[in-house]
């Protein structure tokens, strides 16, 4: 129950493959505020006050390419309360895209405390109190019909990356809190297509990411 949940894309999302899962509807997403962002290409982690965690919660990591991620725990980990979990995205290794703009090698984009996703404008006081950097925010309101997000989504994907260079994708959830039971409902993703494009595993000769 610790580690990130897996994100649903939504139908229309050109990069699902076929071990991927697809939400069939986004009727929990119309009609409520949500908040929609960049979807960085890097490292899924996750941070608590005991360490740092990749995609898998079975130990802290230790890889030379979260040594940046690491640093910043360092600094803020007695400011983490127990049973919460802040998630981001490890900038520090470049995956498919490296990017120009690049402010910081961690991205939040939530935080849990126990099984609630607690709603967007706390993540924001998150990011402003621990002075730690949130993922690009694109779109906030109120979204009427599935034809209009699918609409306000392709629109924002046909431009680029706001940290320079490609755009990975995008996430949309609602603004509001939820239960960690309802993750699937309430947060979903689009990716490009053919968005993992290095025939090599990025790790094996991972180069590091710079700061503008």
């Amino acid at each position: 129950m610790s580690k990130y949940n897996r994100t649903y894309h939504l139908f229309f999302s050109p990069g699902s493959t076929n071990d991927d899962k697809i939400s069939n509807s986004v009727n929990s997403l119309i009609g409520i505020d949500v908040v929609i962002t960049e979807k960085l290409d890097g490292e899924n982690c996750g941070m608590t006050r005991d360490g740092v965690f990749a995609r898998s919660h079975a130990a802290f990591t230790t890889s030379a390419w979260s040594r940046e991620v690491r640093q910043l725990h360092s600094l803020i980990r007695n400011s983490i309360d127990e049973d919460v979990f802040i998630f981001g995205e490890n900038m520090e290794g470049i995956h498919s895209i490296e990017y120009s703009k690049l402010k910081s090698y961690f991205y939040m984009f939530g935080v849990r405390d126990n099984n609630i996703w607690i709603p967007w404008e706390s993540v924001e006081e998150y990011s402003y109190l621990l002075d730690i950097s949130i993922v690009p925010v694109l779109f906030k309101g109120f979204i009427k019909s599935d034809k209009e997000l699918k609409q306000i989504v392709e629109d924002l994907v046909s431009k680029p990356s706001e940290l320079g260079g490609q755009i990975e994708g995008i996430v949309i959830r609602n603004a509001s809190m939820f239960h960690n039971d309802d993750f699937s409902d309430n947060v979903m993703k689009w990716v490009r297509k053919d968005h993992v494009q290095t025939d090599v595993h990025w790790s094996r000769n991972w180069k590091k990411a710079k700061i503008s």
